[in-house]
């Protein structure tokens, strides 16, 4: 398997230029064992950390769970891993808590920091192949490419069914770990950075950042009218731990259009975001390509060679590219054997009208590309491009 090999090689990241390769030696990429601390001087999983994994553990296989932790996490590959940490310092039990106590998860896993896509391989490799269907254990991702931006049209050009349309990317900083594992101190210093490259972003996408502390009343009723303001998040990335300190070290960035919007340090440490109304999927999509270059400029992402860009969220790798539209389809959603059958043609994920884990109302529905994984930035693009205007030729039909 990849990454059993790769273990024994120092694991590197590269930003999307190629230059500037952040290197981890072997001796920090390779998992630890709880009775070797003496020895290596890494931390080792604490005798409460194991009970609380184990108890965790029983109690999941009494579930009814459909996850995919609950698929592959056999108990040989449990007893494999509940004794490694990352060279942050974090444990399975960082990664699988949130699955453990919400049974009725989709994926039921999330990555703690970088390393743990390394040292938890056992578990992240067959979890990533089988939601990124396609992508083997064998495979790499490509190189970026967001491939030319011009030729990418509008949806729905007379304005009929595409309420509005989004694009959005997750991105980690190098040096950082992911939400579980970032100290107070650490949240303040990124922010601190992201405010400074932000403060600087040119043209277009010039604005200003609101931090979540202290954030007066006005600006945050502003904020909720716009439906740019995040919230502390739901129970899934509470019991992950991805909400520590709150609101701490988190803000939103937008632009004069509000067009143009930065989240930092809300599940990702940034979720990079264009949006407009209607259709217009070129100009969203321009206008994201132009915002991340920017941003890239100052700040180094965390890439890797097989994976692609890393983030919190293993469903969410690769381009980490999520495009989405709102679209009224009350025909369509009256025959959801017809929808599902175009979404599954198409690689697109269904979803409520506010987002994931929400009920569609009056036919609106939030539908965006699956695939993230294995293909480029342009590939997922245009996938969901086509899919959504057959989505619509159809509605139009009915």
């Amino acid at each position: 398997m990849y990454f059993r090999e790769f273990i024994n090689f120092p694991l590197v990241f590269r930003n999307r230029t190629g230059r500037g390769l952040l290197q981890i030696p072997v001796n920090m990429a390779k998992a630890k064992c709880h009775r070797c601390e003496e020895k290596c001087g890494k931390s080792k999983v604490t005798p409460e950390e194991l009970h609380r994994l184990e108890v965790g553990y029983k109690s999941f296989l009494r579930s009814d769970s459909k996850s995919l932790l609950r698929k592959y996490l056999t108990k040989d590959v449990f007893d494999k891993l509940k004794y490694k940490k990352t060279a942050f310092g974090s444990s399975l039990l960082d990664c699988v808590q949130s699955g453990f106590q919400n049974p009725d998860s989709n994926v039921g896993i999330y990555a703690a920091d970088a390393d743990s896509y390394v040292v938890f391989s056992d578990i992240f490799n067959p979890i990533i192949q089988d939601y990124h269907v396609g992508f083997k254990q064998t495979d790499n991702h490509p190189a970026l490419d967001f491939g030319c931006v011009d030729k990418v049209g509008n949806v729905d050009p007379k304005g009929d069914y595409v309420i509005s349309t989004r694009v959005r990317c997750g991105r980690s900083v190098e040096g950082y770990p992911f939400a579980p594992s970032i100290s107070q101190s650490q949240l303040w210093e990124l922010e601190s950075k992201m405010m400074a490259v932000l403060s600087d972003l040119p043209g277009e996408l010039k604005g200003t950042y609101y931090p979540l502390s202290g954030m007066t009343r006005e600006v945050q009723q502003n904020l909720i009218d716009d439906h740019f303001l995040f919230k502390e998040g739901d129970r899934f990335l509470q019991s992950a731990n991805a909400c520590r300190f709150w609101p701490e070290g988190r803000g939103i960035y937008h632009n004069a259009n509000k067009t143009f919007l930065v989240w930092v340090n809300e599940e990702d440490h940034l979720r990079i975001i264009s949006l407009q109304k209607g259709g217009d999927l070129g100009a969203t999509y321009k206008r994201f390509v132009m915002g991340v270059n920017e941003i890239e400029k100052k700040v180094r992402f965390m890439r890797h060679e097989r994976l692609g860009y890393l983030t919190f969220c293993p469903t969410n790798l690769g381009t980490a590219i999520r495009a989405s539209v709102h679209i009224k389809i009350p025909k369509l959603a009256s025959n959801m054997n017809k929808l599902n059958e175009i979404a599954e043609k198409y690689h697109l994920q269904i979803r409520g009208t506010s987002g994931e884990h929400t009920e569609a109302q009056g036919g609106v529905y939030d539908i965006s590309n699956k695939r993230r994984l294995g293909l480029t930035e342009y590939e997922v693009i245009q996938e969901m491009y086509h899919g959504i205007v057959e989505l619509i030729k159809h509605e139009r039909g009915s």
